[in-house]
């Protein structure tokens, strides 16, 4: 069997991701459909709207074939480390290719990356923070650009794979419909996340209905749809009363960064009027929404740079495909299969994935880990 893979967040499902898993195997042939998705936690450092469970579920609905987690470690990164544990753990899974999509898929992202200064190791001095000197260098280098998020996403899935091997074919496709942080709801069938999930958070059910599919729909009308101002007491309460020097340790914080947050959660109210007394020239919105999930989470950089040495592939769901294919790979994984967290993994090799699970299962108030073994779907 050959698959093609997908890395994914799926905050929720929406008829653009639908468009992405269907072309994924039409444009590559594949027998399989490999979904990397995310877990509880996103890469712009925010929770997810619907739990892990429930986006597995609804991507197996959707065509998938095989759901794996990708591990917190990875899932709130910047986009370049985001790109490399999933590409990893596409690799290791034995994918023949990778589709994305890209506002501009016929940009050739290979020469750009062959033409880039250094190449991978740009990335030791650019990340998604410093977008702009990343892209006054690129220009500098190629004489292009890359504003967009998918397109920048797509230029690291070049970098990893190459770093990796090159095992994967990268297919670009286009992205359809409205721009990545576009908040505009309208009646096409194509919406951007950001607009979904502030319909959905509003209770806008007949304005939401055209963009997504029926399963999504009912899992939000349904499921309580998780914020960041669900967790803001806990935040609030560790920015009060956390030392700067143990702030200081946690993953992705800048040098002299843990002084303003502690001052600036003084006297604010709110995640989100937190958030806008902290921000500056220097740091993005998504950078401090990543600095605040680790501090929630309690993640060292330590810690995770240690666990990015030792990836994992976790099983979140399968069909009858998806299981063909794991038992044909699993006997040459280069990497370790766990098909749930029991008591020695939740304290060792999947810590940092079990405590993420029970912080966000203080507002979902379902079981995230522990011993919960991967959904099936039989037909």
């Amino acid at each position: 069997m050959r698959a093609v893979g997908l890395i994914t967040e799926y905050n929720p499902l929406h008829n653009g991701h639908l468009y992405h898993l269907t072309q994924a195997k039409q444009r590559t042939g594949a027998d399989c459909t490999v979904v990397v998705m995310s877990g509880n936690w996103l890469q712009r450092g925010e929770p997810a709207i619907l739990d892990k469970w429930t986006r597995t579920q609804l991507a197996l609905d959707a065509g998938a074939d095989l759901v794996i987690e990708l591990p917190v470690f990875y899932a709130t990164q910047p986009a370049h480390l985001f790109a490399r544990g999933g590409v990893e753990l596409l690799t290791a899974l034995g994918c023949d290719s990778l589709v994305f999509g890209a506002e501009h898929p016929d940009l050739d992202f290979g020469q750009l990356m062959a033409a880039f200064p250094n190449g991978r190791e740009a990335f030791k001095q650019y990340n998604a923070t410093y977008a702009t000197l990343f892209n006054a260098a690129l220009k500098t280098a190629t004489g292009q650009t890359l504003t967009k998020a998918n397109d920048m996403l797509g230029f690291c899935y070049y970098v990893a794979n190459q770093h990796l091997g090159g095992q994967l074919k990268l297919v670009p496709i286009k992205r359809q419909g409205a721009d990545h942080n576009d908040d505009r709801l309208s009646a096409a069938q194509f919406a951007s996340g950001t607009a979904i999930r502030q319909a959905a958070l509003q209770h806008q059910w007949a304005a939401l209905a055209p963009a997504v599919p029926a399963a999504t729909l009912r899992q939000l009308q349904t499921q309580h749809l998780t914020q960041w101002a669900d967790f803001w007491p806990y935040l609030h309460y560790q920015l009060l009363t956390t030392t700067v020097e143990r702030s200081g340790q946690f993953d992705q914080m800048a040098e002299g960064l843990e002084y303003r947050l502690r001052e600036m959660a003084q006297g604010a109210t709110s995640f989100t009027a937190f958030l806008q007394r902290v921000k500056s020239k220097r740091y993005t919105y998504t950078r401090l929404q990543r600095v605040a999930t680790a501090m929630l989470l309690q993640l060292t950089a330590t810690e995770v740079q240690t666990a990015q040495a030792h990836n994992y592939v976790r099983v979140l769901g399968f069909n009858r495909i998806g299981q063909t294919y794991l038992h044909q790979v699993k006997k040459d994984l280069s990497l370790p299969l766990y098909t749930k967290i029991n008591q020695k993994l939740r304290l060792h090799e999947m810590a940092l994935d079990y405590r993420a699970g029970r912080v966000y299962e203080l507002i979902n108030g379902q079981s995230q880990d522990l011993y919960r073994r991967p959904l099936i779907k039989s037909n």
